[in-house]
């Protein structure tokens, strides 16, 4: 049987965590920063989970990141 082929935007865009969940950038941190604090820019750098209900489609998008935990 043929190797699967990843889904190579969401091999870009995602990362799996140590427990199997999927991790993701922040939107709105691409430009016009100067309108916005440093606060809200600090906060923009963290990394964020995805929700739950996202999963099963990343899971069928990157078959080899999902099965790796």
């Amino acid at each position: 049987m043929p190797k699967m082929k990843s889904n190579r935007g969401a091999a870009k865009r995602f990362r799996v965590t140590g427990s199997g969940k999927f991790k993701r950038a922040k939107k709105g941190r691409r430009h016009i920063l100067s309108n916005k604090n440093m606060k809200r820019k600090r906060r923009l750098r963290e990394k964020a989970l995805i929700h739950p209900s996202d999963e099963v489609h990343l899971k069928r998008m990157l078959p080899y990141y999902a099965s790796a935990k």
